[in-house]
């Protein structure tokens, strides 16, 4: 990275200052290099004097001139200059830019790529949504983040596992195991009322609906004492019933959200079932050897665990944390943070991941600081788990607010929107803001073919790249010779300078974890092409100008490309 090796030659200069006694000896701050807003302060910057005028008591312009004097800058640079109140600023060279265009050319689709990540696993858990109904809108936000993530940790070096945690067990469960026979018995035509906390959405009676077309009323014979065995009671029957029915409908609700995220262009590498973590080893006794178990025993061992008010709890104010957290409530059952421990064990005990990346909704914040604690307990470092929360999503349609479907009166299901506005802008859109950010999805402008979206801005420059040489090739010009260094206009540098900043987004998004990068500097590089397209007259009758610009302009393909599937999304060649 051209950051590294300009930090590096900055730290080389300010020690041989320090050695010749032009500089006081103190220690060194962290160097950071950055990309100047004005291009005439130079391709990077630093502002190191400025953190070293107060150490060394001297103005930040009298360190800029020590360090000048010192600097050899890396063979990609031609020029260094000195800028008020206290920056290094430094060029790159013509003929180094342009030199670019060919290595873009060779190295091809994995243009970006890069070892930093050295193989280290990382998992990848996100959507995980409680498999009781369908996606909503909200959800795309994490499916979306997620996967591009994924995707570009993926590009830096990483090894990355991505993995849906399927929430099967539990009072939801059961509530909408109860919801679906009720549902199912009045579709049978029974008056059957529905408990407190049913699922009550439209979905649940066309599941029922679906069941009932395909297994008539095998579910409802339990009721009316019908179809019993030897000293069964109906009450049992009708329990099995709802387990029963409770199996099949969570079965095609997972379906349905592996169709929905299909849509979306995303996929799982490990679909996790929270009922795995309570099944007991085989080769153990019974009712040991399970994941909870064996996290459990490491929180006693610790002495994190303890008994009053009727329930076992995680000590974890001997943490630091605010308050203990219930593991098991009075009637021996686990809360959902009892299986979150036993997850947990197993992503870092038992599958060893060295960093796990939890993508939660914006109704978990609170849960954070628990979980680092319990990783503490379970003698796991608590920053090898990072998590982030994504904020709520608002529908609009340009100033109208959409909080219903209009389908069904219910939530707008992301299916619904990626029908209306398409997989593509569902991704870009999401991945506009940072996810700590809630944000305004605009259906309307969503669908806009202009400038206006960003979607259809960033698309269209592939297309019209894609349009120049489907021209080059019915024109038979053959550019595989073409010479880069006559590209030397300014907007045929600036283009360049654009597109050697990809590999630098990719290692930030990896580091930060901040995708929204990657949409901005989608457009970006949109708006500088499109300038260049512009400016400069692509294929003209300067035949050798011509074969260089198709290199530029098939470079920029590449890059464009590279970035679009980055993010989920398709690159077509016409529009």
């Amino acid at each position: 990275m051209l950051k590294e090796k300009l930090a590096a030659c900055l730290r080389e200069a300010v020690l041989e200052a320090q050695q010749q006694g032009e500089l006081v000896t103190t220690t060194l701050p962290e160097i950071t290099v950055e990309h100047p807003q004005n291009p005439e302060h130079g391709d990077f910057a630093s502002g190191l004097p400025l953190k070293l005028a107060r150490g060394m008591r001297m103005s930040p312009m009298a360190i800029a001139e020590r360090i000048y004097e010192h600097v050899s800058p890396p063979s990609e640079f031609d020029k260094v200059m000195i800028a008020s109140p206290g920056f290094i600023n430094f060029n790159l060279r013509d003929d180094w830019l342009c030199g670019q265009v060919t290595s873009i050319l060779e190295t091809g689709e994995s243009y970006g790529a890069s070892l930093s990540g050295k193989g280290s696993r990382v998992q990848l858990e996100f959507v995980s949504v409680n498999p009781t109904g369908p996606l909503h809108v909200g959800h795309g936000r994490g499916a979306v983040l997620g996967s591009t993530l994924a995707n570009v940790l993926s590009a830096a070096g990483y090894s990355v596992e991505k993995e849906y945690y399927v929430n099967d067990m539990g009072n939801q469960i059961d509530s909408f195991g109860r919801s679906l026979y009720a549902r199912y018995q009045q579709c049978l035509g029974k008056e059957v009322a529905m408990l407190p906390n049913s699922y009550l959405g439209d979905y649940m009676i066309d599941l029922a609906k679906e069941i009932v077309q395909e297994q008539g009323d095998k579910f409802s014979l339990s009721l009316e004492g019908r179809g019993l065995g030897e000293g069964e009671s109906p009450l049992r029957a009708e329990g099995e019933a709802i387990s029963e029915l409770a199996k099949i409908g969570l079965a095609r609700i997972i379906q349905g959200i592996k169709e929905d995220l299909k849509l979306l262009n995303v996929d799982f590498d490990v679909w996790f079932s929270e009922k795995s973590l309570y099944r007991p080893d085989p080769e153990q006794s019974e009712g040991e050897g399970s994941q909870y178990h064996k996290a459990m025993a490491l929180l006693q061992d610790g002495g994190y665990v303890a008994k009053k008010e009727n329930a076992t709890w995680f000590e974890s104010t001997a943490l630091g944390e605010d308050k203990d957290n219930v593991l098991l409530r009075s009637d021996g059952s686990p809360t959902y943070f009892a299986s979150d421990i036993a997850y947990h064990y197993n992503k870092f005990l038992e599958r060893r991941f060295s960093t796990v990346i939890d993508i939660w909704g914006a109704d978990h914040q609170g849960h954070v600081p628990r979980m680092k604690a319990m990783l503490k307990a379970l003698g796991v470092a608590p920053e090898h788990l990072k998590v982030i929360i994504c904020q709520l999503v608002t529908l609009r349609r340009g100033k109208e607010m959409v909080k219903v479907s209009k389908r069904s009166g219910d939530i707008v299901t992301l299916r619904e929107l990626i029908d209306e506005v398409g997989p593509d802008v569902c991704r870009l859109f999401f991945l506009s803001r940072s996810a700590d950010s809630q944000m305004d999805f605009d259906i309307e402008l969503a669908k806009k073919q202009s400038v206006d979206n960003p979607v259809y801005y960033v698309q269209y420059a592939y297309a019209r790249i894609a349009s120049i040489l489907r021209l080059a090739k019915q024109q038979r010009i053959d550019y595989a010779q073409g010479d880069v260094s006559l590209l030397s206009t300014e907007p045929e540098l600036t283009l360049i300078r654009r597109l050697i900043l990809l590999p630098e987004i990719i290692e930030e998004v990896a580091t930060t974890l901040e995708p929204h990068h990657l949409p901005y500097y989608a457009q970006d590089l949109a708006t500088v092409f499109h300038s260049f397209y512009k400016q400069c007259r692509v294929i003209s009758q300067d035949e050798e100008l011509t074969k260089a610009r198709l290199k530029l302009v098939r470079a920029t393909q590449i890059v464009l490309a590279r970035v679009l599937h980055l993010m989920g999304m398709t690159a077509p060649e016409r529009m």
